[in-house]
């Protein structure tokens, strides 16, 4: 029977599909597994279900021979060193689409909390601060008929941009490509990064992780936004340049941010970003509602058990190497 390591606790279904036909090993903490314990129990098995915070490095899959199979438990895949699968015949697999429409609801509500200073009424109804209605008691933004600026136009920016036009906004984007239809009829245009930086009242971020978008947003970047704009990311910490983000909310270069990952992840709790007012950070969790994070589980399931047999995965990061 084949062997296999799950990262992480994760919603039963998954799990139960994977004991059913495999060896399962779960590691119970809720902290992720030390590398030299992840490198451990990778040498130990044929297949390994990861989290985005597991490092599948290079260095893992030399210890691992036996290993035949990786199976993410995420969109992005960042954690992993795809060439070095690859260049062993490993197949690996992610889940796209299934969080689509949940991380959607989520960046839109961050983009409504942040406009509307949400997190700081909250607070100040807790601190015993509210005395009696004022006209300029905690003003925000307007969302509707406002211009929303999407980085990265795939489906999850494509899903925000269906939330904007319920709100009457103005949607400009970069990225997707082979969006036009979609842009067509959601009345998006296409620009190009300046344009969205100068013109949008909010900047959702939905690009993957990789050497052109690391620091997208740096202090040049910042510099170039509306001192009314709210930037909210739901994308990958490392888009945005955290230093160069917290000198502009403190500056008063822009407004506001509304963050759902962070770098370094967990962020730091001596980290400058804790201390501002105009800064909203949650933890990681665009995804999490029950039935999205079962349905992850499921196919992250599925692509596992797939490329233990040889077949195709449901979603393959390099499709090239199954059946090999």
């Amino acid at each position: 029977m084949d062997r296999v390591f799950v990262t992480r606790q994760m919603p039963p279904t998954g799990l139960e599909m994977l004991r059913e036909a495999c060896e399962v090993v779960v590691w119970e903490d809720d902290l992720p597994p030390p590398q030299d314990v992840l490198m451990q129990e990778a040498a130990q098995s044929d297949g390994l279900l990861s989290l985005l915070t597991d490092k599948v490095d290079a260095a893992l899959m030399e210890q691992a021979p036996r290993l035949r199979v990786i199976s993410n438990y995420a969109v992005g895949y960042d954690n992993i060193d795809i060439p070095a699968a690859t260049e062993r015949g490993i197949p690996v697999g992610h889940t796209p689409g299934v969080l689509t429409e949940s991380c959607a609801d989520h960046a839109f509500a961050l983009l409504l909390a942040a406009a509307r200073r949400i997190s700081e009424a909250e607070r100040y109804v807790r601190a015993g601060k509210w005395q009696t209605w004022h006209p300029t008691l905690l003003l925000g933004q307007d969302v509707h008929n406002a211009t929303l600026g999407i980085a990265g136009f795939g489906r999850i920016g494509q899903a925000v941009a269906r939330r904007a036009t319920g709100f009457g906004m103005r949607i400009i984007y970069t990225g997707g490509s082979s969006a036009g239809d979609v842009a067509t009829e959601l009345g998006a245009e296409q620009v190009d990064m300046e344009t969205l930086l100068r013109e949008s009242d909010f900047i959702s971020l939905h690009t993957p992780l990789n050497a052109d978008t690391t620091h997208l947003i740096n202090a040049e970047a910042l510099q170039m936004m509306k001192k009314t704009a709210i930037l909210i990311n739901t994308a990958r910490g490392k888009v945005v340049d955290s230093t160069a983000l917290y000198a502009a909310l403190k500056a008063g270069d822009i407004a506001y941010a509304a963050l759902d990952v962070t770098d370094p992840e967990p962020i730091t709790m001596d980290d400058p970003l804790l201390t501002l007012d105009n800064c909203l950070i949650v933890p990681h969790i665009a995804s999490a509602s029950y039935a999205t994070r079962d349905r992850i589980g499921q196919i992250a399931a599925a692509n596992l058990l797939a490329g233990l047999k040889g077949e195709p995965m449901l979603h393959c990061v390099n499709p090239q190497v199954q059946g090999k």
